[in-house]
């Protein structure tokens, strides 16, 4: 299945399958495996295999969602968007640090920003309102791994539904205890 690479893409292959893709949201370098043949014509991408064993075959489907994502993240990237649930849980964006209250600790019963990441080079954060934050970036693998680092420092519990959630996560509920 070829790739159709847009307008305003350019795709460089270099040597030992060292794909180089120019785009209007970034830059992004990927070495592929050396087994696949990636051939460019006519503003299509197509990967071939040597042959048909089974490590081959999932090579060759990998190298193609690998280079369908590169083209995707440069030509109109990639978003993950978290909701915060909970009393008092909330985000802040001060600089290029985003700062996570999740019910950690208190000082002088103030909340402390127990948790504060810094946004890493290529990953933009948005936080529009206290209880949601938007991750945005051109490699879709360095953006959902940014997403879940920030899910993991409370992932949501299933009796009360509080902690960090992506908006389009289903949360199993449990009933809980019930007395007499």
């Amino acid at each position: 299945m070829s790739i159709a690479v847009p307008a305003g893409v350019t795709v460089t292959l270099g040597e030992e399958n060292l794909v180089t893709v120019k785009g209007p949201k970034g830059t992004l370098v990927k070495k592929l495996h050396p087994a696949m043949t990636i051939k460019e014509e006519a503003g299509q991408l197509t990967v071939t295999r040597p042959n048909d064993e089974k490590e081959n075959r999932a090579l060759h489907g990998l190298t193609r969602a690998l280079l369908n994502n590169m083209i995707v993240g440069v030509s109109t990237g990639y978003e993950k968007k978290l909701e915060i649930v909970g009393v008092g849980y909330r985000a802040v964006k001060a600089g290029k640090v985003l700062q996570l209250y999740l019910g950690h600790s208190l000082v002088n019963g103030q909340p402390q920003a127990k948790f504060q990441m810094a946004e890493p080079e290529g990953i933009t954060i948005e936080v529009p309102n206290p209880n949601s934050i938007i991750i945005k970036g051109a490699d879709k693998q360095q953006v959902g791994q940014f997403a879940a680092q920030i899910r993991e420092k409370r992932p949501p519990e299933p009796y009360h539904g509080k902690g960090v959630k992506y908006v389009d996560e289903v949360i199993r509920r449990k009933a809980g205890k019930t007395g007499k």
